[in-house]
């Protein structure tokens, strides 16, 4: 590869580090039995991956029997809303989620809601944050199930997880937190949190894609929603994906064994990131928290550009960053998570979302910096809304496509 690239979106997808892969060769070629075999072969998959439930279980501070294999956090946040809503259906048919959630829950709930099921969706403040009060006043006696996300996969903003969990709790409702952005970013233990579901996938902490899990909390009433075969002790259907699973474990390892470091190498960019553009760059706002987030998440809006532009004059650039999540990366409306915090549609519009990595480095911020400075300017000289800003502010001067 000739062109310079520099990868910051790691919120979307991470590569696959070399010691998870090589962990997952043997089970593409010599050990490639169906766990649900009964010979060596399957008998040797089957226990490669209850070693891996194991693994992650441990991570996560739960037990074996809690973790299930899915196809992707996607699936596991389904099963997560579908399976208890309708497990729940005879104590009632009202849930509750927040506004900012990822579109695997939040479309999840429309579905349910066109089903027949009462929906609230709680608003969020300026960085992002779901009052705990909002939650305590929204449960109801039918209130059956709760999904606010553990951090924001667009802002970074972290979640009061603990507090909401104790008063759905306290209430008596089931509780799902969709982990899939925090998880292999922030130590996360399932029993001292109190969840009863989280949901996570592999792709997020340098594991394969295609692979996810969903922990269900021992004793939790919950439907399945993929049928056909007795995997997953009965609860999910279909053949496991044996070296997906093996990879997921490892990278889980991994990610807890260097959290610390790990963290620290992001927040030391970011914080760099956001020194470096605020200081540079005017008319600019960081959207989430400044220091309740996930440590390797920036998120920008630049008045008076569209998003679109600054992305694809960035990729000539060899910089790879976002808007905000890949999952609606097509769609040319702004993100509902930048609408939710407070922001006009305009502004919404001209985000930018970078998120770091391990790999990264302070001379690929600085090259960030820099053309970030050059790419504004121009678009905002480009931009009518930018004309008539300066016209009508005669105290603003312009000069090298800033305005001063």
């Amino acid at each position: 590869m000739d062109r310079k690239i520099v990868y910051v979106d790691h919120a979307a997808t991470t590569y696959v580090k070399p010691e998870v892969f090589e962990a997952m060769k043997p089970f593409f070629t010599d050990f490639y039995g169906n766990p649900s075999s009964i010979y060596y072969l399957g008998r040797e998959s089957k226990k490669a991956v209850e070693e891996a439930r194991q693994k992650i279980a441990d991570c996560i501070g739960a037990q074996s029997s809690e973790i299930f294999f899915t196809g992707s956090g996607t699936e596991a946040d389904n099963w997560a809303v579908r399976g208890i809503a309708f497990a729940n259906i005879k104590k009632g048919k009202h849930i509750i989620t927040s506004a900012i959630e990822h579109h695997a829950v939040l479309e999840v709930f429309q579905y349910l809601q066109s089903e027949g099921f009462e929906v609230t969706i709680l608003p969020v403040d300026e960085n992002g944050f779901v009052n705990p009060e909002d939650l305590k006043n929204a449960i109801r006696p039918d209130t059956t199930l709760v999904s606010i996300m553990f951090a924001n996969n667009e802002i970074g903003t972290i979640q009061p997880i603990k507090e909401l969990v104790s008063i759905a709790r306290e209430k008596g409702v089931i509780f799902h937190t969709d982990a899939v952005q925090a998880m292999g970013n922030v130590d996360i233990k399932v029993n001292e949190l109190g969840v009863d579901l989280l949901s996570m996938s592999a792709h997020k902490f340098y594991g394969p894609k295609g692979v996810g899990a969903l922990y269900i909390k021992k004793g939790t009433r919950i439907n399945s929603i993929m049928l056909g075969g007795a995997q997953e002790s009965r609860r999910r259907a279909g053949t496991e994906n044996v070296a997906g699973v093996i990879g997921m474990a490892a990278a889980l390892e991994l990610a807890y064994k260097n959290l610390d470091n790990y963290n620290k190498h992001l927040k030391a960019l970011s914080n760099r990131l956001i020194d470096k553009v605020t200081e540079r760059i005017p008319y600019v706002r960081i959207n989430g928290d400044r220091d309740i987030r996930l440590p390797g998440n920036v998120n920008l809006s630049f008045n008076f550009i569209e998003g679109e532009s600054l992305l694809l004059m960035l990729d000539m650039k060899g910089i790879q960053a976002s808007s905000g999540s890949a999952c609606t990366s097509g769609s040319l409306d702004p993100s509902h998570v930048l609408l939710a915090i407070g922001l006009p549609h305009e502004i919404a519009h001209g985000s930018l979302r970078v998120t770091f990595g391990e790999k990264n480095t302070e001379e690929e911020v600085d090259y960030i910096v820099d053309n970030l400075e050059e790419i504004v300017g121009k678009l905002r000289m480009m931009s009518p809304l930018y004309e008539d800003f300066v016209k009508n502010d005669p105290g603003i001067k312009v000069t090298n496509h800033k305005a001063i």
